[in-house]
């Protein structure tokens, strides 16, 4: 799906090439994600002999995707949910269900919040998501591809991601 990812992350990166908006992005989909996996955390089904979240179970197909995807970006993203659902999971148990629900409408709003700063302030446009609805799925692929990049690796993405020049007469 090489091929495949690189056009779709090319018209993703459009919409997000200044680099505080990333930098927005990286937050909201942090905070977007562990506010979304936390309610769901504190249901357990039994799986294949193992006590499993539900938030664990909802989630496989999206790690799956991204691992169809690109390999490499997949097992990033896989790490890094491992920690969030840790995160996630561990607040859940120790707070009261009301809590909970503040903490996971907080985590949720502020998400939003900063995708949307991102996109209004910096980018002077709406966010992509409105045009691409698939883009809610490429956001975490963007964000660790610039992680990947910024790391010395994944050359092969970095002219795709690369920021605008500063004197660039962009259409945006």
């Amino acid at each position: 799906m090489g091929g495949y990812f690189q056009r779709q992350l090319a018209v993703y990166v459009e919409y997000h090439r200044d680099p505080r908006n990333t930098a927005m992005h990286v937050v909201g989909i942090l905070l977007l994600f562990t506010g979304a996996v936390m309610p769901l955390t504190l249901v357990r089904l039994p799986l294949f002999g193992f006590d499993v979240s539900l938030a664990v179970i909802l989630a496989l197909p999206v790690l799956m995707y991204w691992l169809l995807l690109d390999v490499a970006l997949g097992i990033g993203i896989l790490a890094v949910s491992i920690v969030l659902f840790s995160v996630a999971t561990t607040v859940a148990a120790q707070v009261s269900t009301a809590t909970m629900w503040a903490i996971f409408a907080a985590l949720v709003a502020l998400g939003l919040a900063a995708q949307a700063i991102g996109h209004k302030v910096f980018e002077g446009r709406e966010a992509s998501l409105f045009t691409f609805p698939s883009h809610l799925l490429l956001g975490p692929m963007f964000v660790m591809a610039k992680l990947f990049i910024a790391l010395g690796f994944r050359r092969d993405l970095a002219a795709i991601l690369a920021p605008l020049p500063t004197n660039s007469l962009s259409t945006r």
